[in-house]
């Protein structure tokens, strides 16, 4: 099958866990269908490079973190965060945690949070370490900062919450399941006064206060012969419109859930790697083969597909105005008409895989790349 062309799958033991990774890593070396050539630029939209700076590697998917309205938060493999105003690029400060990263980076408009490889959550505050919690597990979602608590969601699918200022810890919810877990960010988001979970192939909604479960609702089904087949976690990377949060589970399946009432509204067939996301009337998603598909958000029928970025290993999309935007593995930015599909402009950076979902703050699209490049795009 396509996937195993693509896709090298290694399983590792977590030494002091009692559950393992299935690490999904793309091959070193291009093997499968090659993409087709791009063709012209069409450059039916003016974007212009407002800036660039370098932060250090960046290996993995680290989330981009917006700590106030104009200012992003980027991290490096080594341990390194950069602020930058989202405008002019300008550095606001930076910090190093000494020791590697493993996720990150959570933030609102005070606190930003980051764990480390060595399974320390640090709370950071303008530049200055606020504390450090020892964490019982390994963790690879971004944590969430939000209502003066950090949220973190665990490999062993433990979610546990912190008080944002002082680091006490408030309460710990543990959630047993498969014993197979992916190794790749998972969801974990809010919805008013409800904290949004992802738990293996269930999103579960959780009391914010103190850690009970409101709801649970399935997105996949397992399926398959053995643990790895059946695995289908929720990625990180999900559309919100209101209440309405829409999710895919690994190489499973899309779905949309009302998280006001912690009821499932569809799901679709869908066999991606990386999150979703939308805007109220469309939800787009991108399949382990380069496959674009759009669901209408309200009943989940299918509105769109191209192939026209097939085979270049895409990230998760972001919808922004008329366009959705991809990146892909030799750092080119692709915006396609959020209507059709259509190419409307394709913009390069330094050559390296886009490693992040693509963001957007305030007027300017913020990517990072493999080679830690953090660019910054705005409309001419």
């Amino acid at each position: 099958m396509f996937m195993s062309m693509l896709l090298r799958r290694t399983v590792s033991i977590v030494v002091g866990a009692t559950f393992a990774w299935l690490l999904v890593a793309c091959s070193s070396q291009p093997t499968g269908p090659q993409p087709a050539e791009l063709g012209p630029n069409p450059t039916l939209l003016g974007v212009r490079q407002a800036w660039v700076t370098q932060i250090g590697r960046v290996d993995f998917a680290l989330a981009i973190g917006v700590e106030e309205k104009s200012v992003v938060v980027a991290g490096a493999d080594n341990g390194k965060l950069m602020a930058l105003n989202a405008v002019s690029g300008t550095v606001q400060w930076q910090w190093a945690a000494g020791r590697p990263l493993s996720a990150g980076v959570g933030a609102d408009a005070r606190v930003v949070a980051v764990v480390t490889q060595d399974n320390e959550l640090i709370a950071v505050d303008s530049g200055r370490e606020l504390w450090r919690a020892r964490l019982s597990a390994k963790v690879l979602t971004a944590p969430l900062v939000a209502g003066g608590r950090v949220f973190v969601l665990a490999g062993d699918r433990s979610v546990v919450a912190f008080d944002a200022r002082s680091g006490a810890k408030l309460w710990a919810a543990q959630n047993p399941g498969e014993t197979l877990v992916l190794r790749q960010a998972g969801v974990l988001t809010a919805v008013n006064n409800t904290l949004v979970a992802g738990l293996g192939a269930r999103l579960v909604g959780i009391d914010p206060s103190g850690g009970q479960t409101l709801w649970t609702t399935s997105i996949a089904n397992p399926r398959g012969t053995n643990e790895v087949e059946r695995l289908v976690d929720l990625v990180a990377g999900h559309a919100r419109n209101g209440a309405v949060v829409c999710v895919r589970a690994f190489q499973a399946t899309v779905g949309c859930v009302d998280a006001a009432q912690g009821r499932a509204l569809w799901r679709q067939n869908a066999v991606g790697s990386v999150g979703v996301h939308g805007d109220d009337q469309l939800v787009f998603g991108v399949e382990t083969d380069g496959r674009i598909l759009t669901w209408q958000q309200s009943t989940g029928q299918q509105q769109w597909a191209s192939d026209t970025l097939r085979y270049r290993r895409l990230s998760a999309p972001l919808v922004l105005g008329r366009s959705v935007i991809f990146g892909d593995e030799a750092g080119r930015v692709h915006f396609l008409s959020r209507t059709d599909g259509s190419v409307l402009t394709r913009l390069t950076t330094d050559g390296s895989a886009i490693t992040t979902t693509p963001l957007a703050v305030d007027n300017t699209l913020v990517v990072v790349t493999r080679n830690g490049g953090v660019f910054g795009f705005q409309p001419e």
